[in-house]
């Protein structure tokens, strides 16, 4: 069963059919746009109130982050906004899949409709036509048919009338006659045109008209068809992201799981504690015995209350839910309780010693770049780094002076200054070998003075150093002579062990198989690190 067979005379049916097709794609188009929007919307509101109760800029150290509730209720928001994005996810790809695809294919629709309804009203028009020709021609024929009777009936009528002269009567016969030969000839061309119409007819209703209608019918069936597969990919497009997005309610699950309060409970002591004794018990003040007031507030020894170890009024007791003052921030931290004092200036001096072995390692590079400088004037000018060496010398003894500050205050609270260590070895200007220890103080191996600039050396002997374990390989692309102290040559293509990355010199530290090691440029090599 066709359309082309069965519709035959159901042209506005099939006109109307297909327009109605037309529109359900558009529509359906039109709704897949606003689900869109609405999972944009939301989306966006998702990410507004993960972004509303998440950490402020600068606000991950205040001390309710130690604690595990709230690193869970931050995972949560973490994964909050994940989830905001497979939303995100799905908009996109539904706009892109269904959307733009299904605009673009009913733009093609409306155009292959629009031909072939064209080639039905061309057919019918040329049709039509013939179908005038034919009525023409006929009514020509009846027209001079009937012409041709009332002269014969004329020409007979002549003949028979006695007063009728020779010449009349062969006049009407010649008239009769010639009337006749042209309804002869109009019925000829009438039967001609009756036959071409019945041809064109036929090929009308029997192959033209069915093949544009069957073509209709493909065309529908394809626009079913691809309408259904939007249809699934409505449903798959959300399926695809399912993993990800239960990967995110996971991640929620876990963050629950994850709260110990046991846990918090022990971050709060270990915040909040304060080191102080319980006070003890007031002693009884007898003013019957006469005792002078002065001598008996002496002879109370003394307080062991939290009030008077902070050097406060002993005449004023210790309330535990007293409302206290916030306390003036000194650099020193004593406006803290001690424990909480002793772990702030902990974690000052590690700081420290942070930035100051940073400053250590840029005197290191900075000197070996002088060294190769000195001795390879066309690499650069040794005295371009004068003013980097001399800030980073400044910064070195800046934070020296810094580190040992913090300890002697932590000494006082009772800590044991535990700062993280840092090489210490250095050159300064004058070349005397400098010796730092761990606490920031300088030896007495060198009398230099501290403000001037300070080289790093190149160490000479890696065999007295334990061997350091290679972070990764590089490939050298050029030759390179190595002719400075503490460099290595290499040839293009040789592969070396990479022991130590370039720290912004532009030099990298690297080792043969046989043990040699030495300093390469960057930019000659291609670096591969371990991951």
């Amino acid at each position: 069963m066709d359309w082309g067979t069965d519709l035959w005379d159901q042209y506005d049916i099939i006109d109307k059919h297909t327009q109605s097709g037309l529109d359900l794609v558009e529509k359906y188009v039109k709704f897949v746009k606003e689900r869109t929007e609405i999972e944009q919307s939301y989306a966006k509101q998702l990410r507004n109130l993960s972004k509303k109760y998440n950490l402020k800029r600068g606000s991950k150290d205040e001390p309710e982050c130690r604690f595990s509730s709230y690193q869970s209720f931050l995972d949560i928001l973490n994964e909050t906004n994940d989830y905001a994005g497979q939303r995100e996810l799905i908009a996109e790809n539904m706009m892109m899949n269904i959307c733009i695809e299904l605009t673009k294919y009913l733009q093609e629709l409306k155009q292959e409709r629009k031909t072939y309804l064209l080639d039905a009203r061309k057919a019918q028009q040329s049709l039509e036509s013939t179908y005038k020709q034919l009525d023409s021609s006929k009514k020509r024929f009846e027209r001079e048919w009937r012409e041709a009777e009332r002269a014969a009936q004329y020409a007979e009528k002549t003949d028979q009338d006695i007063n009728a002269t020779k010449a009349d009567v062969e006049k009407a016969k010649q008239q009769a006659h010639m009337r006749a030969h042209v309804a002869e000839e109009c019925k000829n061309d009438y039967a001609a045109q009756l036959q071409k119409y019945n041809k064109e007819q036929n090929q009308f209703y029997f192959n033209d008209m069915p093949i544009i209608f069957n073509k209709l019918q493909d065309m529908d069936e394809t626009r079913i068809r691809k309408l259904a597969q939007g249809y699934v990919l409505f449903s798959d497009t959300e399926k695809h992201v399912m993993p990800i997005i239960g990967k995110c309610l996971e991640g929620i699950t876990k963050a629950g799981t994850n709260v110990n309060e046991r846990n918090d409970s022990m971050a709060v002591i270990e915040q909040h504690k304060s080191g102080f004794e319980r006070p003890g018990d007031l002693e009884f003040e007898d003013y019957s015995q006469g005792i002078n007031r002065a001598n008996s507030d002496s002879s109370l020894g003394t307080p062991k209350g939290p009030m008077d170890l902070l050097g406060k009024n002993r005449s004023k007791n210790f309330w535990l839910f007293s409302k206290k003052s916030k306390p003036t921030v000194s650099e020193d931290f004593t406006h803290l309780p001690p424990e909480q004092r002793r772990k702030r200036l902990q974690q000052k001096l590690d700081e420290i010693s942070k930035e100051l072995q940073k400053e250590v390692d840029q005197s290191e590079a900075l000197g070996k770049m002088k060294d190769v400088y000195e001795k390879n004037p066309q690499m650069g000018d040794p005295a371009s780094l004068a003013s980097q060496i001399s800030q980073t010398a400044q910064n070195m003894e800046r934070l020296r002076g810094e580190l040992g500050k913090y300890e002697m205050w932590l000494a006082e609270a009772g800590g044991r200054g535990e700062t993280l260590r840092y090489r210490s070895h250095a050159f300064n200007n004058n070349g005397a070998h400098d010796v730092y220890s761990p606490d920031g103080a300088q030896s007495d191996e060198s009398t230099a003075d501290p403000s001037q600039a300070i080289y790093a050396e190149f160490d000479d002997d890696f065999e007295e150093e334990e061997l350091t374990l290679p972070i990764g390989k590089c490939t050298a692309m050029y030759n390179f002579p190595g002719a400075s102290e503490g460099t290595i040559s290499m040839q293009e293509g040789e592969v070396l062990a990479v022991v130590e990355e370039d720290k912004g010199d532009g030099w990298t530290r690297v080792r043969r198989t046989n043990g040699d090691e030495g300093y390469i440029p960057t930019s000659y090599v291609t670096i591969a690190l371990n991951k």
